[in-house]
């Protein structure tokens, strides 16, 4: 039984530090003698038994966020998972994570970043245990990309899909080509910036799986490499970023989109990351 009388400024003070319900607040000094410290621990421990008990739920809603530096070199692009859209359409959540997403933008590694000073003697996994408990939600980082390069552009698409684009140099009309290139890629979903990028195992997948409709046409054994690596082209000129007809003019390729924007320059990289 607390001895100690457990005012309102106290319960907001807690409140306003952890981000828990008044209830939780009042419970938790009352448990902790008002011991403010005590009762943070024993909030972060609730935390840790409720995320224990959603540890095999999942998180597919939350929101999706790109940061990217102040000289344009580098960026970082973040999913901050949770179980419900009602709880990733919360401003307190949203807000959460450009916190995370500003602190993962130092942080050269997914395990580095987990590992980093969230503030409050926490470090980003704890902080993520602590809102378990908090919001009664599986919280988790889902996707962690980052990307560097000569300039980096963002683009967030309602904060479900979050995009990062690298171009060749940072010249006139840069920021809103790299924009254009990521809003191309939020909608798309390319696999590969180019051919090069393509894995082996997904373009021999693609070769079989042309020679089989191939054969169900009645095509002689003999045509079937020639026609399948013809529409090995065409999934690449589908499936790869660079190679992909540009969505505000089909009659360029996003490659001959940025070359009008300045002939020298180049899509060198991007990172798409997604909900879901």
């Amino acid at each position: 039984m607390s001895t100690v009388a457990i005012t309102a400024a106290d319960v907001n003070k807690l409140r306003t530090a952890t981000g828990a319900g008044m209830m939780d607040c009042k419970k938790a000094l009352v448990e902790a003698n008002g011991d403010f410290e005590a009762a943070i621990e024993i909030l972060r421990k609730k935390g840790q038994k409720v995320a224990a008990n959603r540890s095999d739920r999942e998180s597919t809603e939350g929101v999706a966020i790109a940061v990217v530096n102040a000289d344009k070199t580098e960026g970082v692009a973040i999913t901050l998972n949770c179980e419900t859209d009602f709880v990733g359409k919360n401003e307190g959540f949203v807000k959460m994570a450009n916190d995370f997403a500003a602190i993962a933008l130092k942080s050269g590694s997914k395990d580095e970043f987990l590992a980093a000073d969230f503030g409050g003697g926490l470090t980003v996994a704890e902080k993520l245990i602590e809102q378990t408990g908090v919001i009664g939600e599986k919280i988790e980082i889902g996707s962690f990309e980052k990307l560097n390069g000569a300039f980096i552009g963002s683009y967030v698409h309602s904060g479900k899909i979050a995009v990062l684009v690298a171009l060749s140099a940072n010249v006139e009309g840069a920021e809103e080509a790299a924009k254009n290139v990521a809003m191309q890629a939020a909608a798309m979903s390319p696999i590969a910036l180019d051919e090069s990028g393509v894995d082996q195992g997904t373009i021999d997948k693609e070769i079989e799986i042309a020679k089989d409709l191939l054969r169900q046409e009645g095509k002689p054994e003999a045509m079937l490499d020639n026609i399948a690596k013809g529409k090995l082209q065409r999934f690449f000129k589908d499936n790869t970023l660079v190679n992909q007809d540009y969505i505000k003019d089909s009659s360029m390729s996003v490659a001959a989109y940025i070359k009008s924007v300045n002939a020298d320059l180049k899509v060198t990289g991007f990172k798409r990351v997604a909900l879901g």
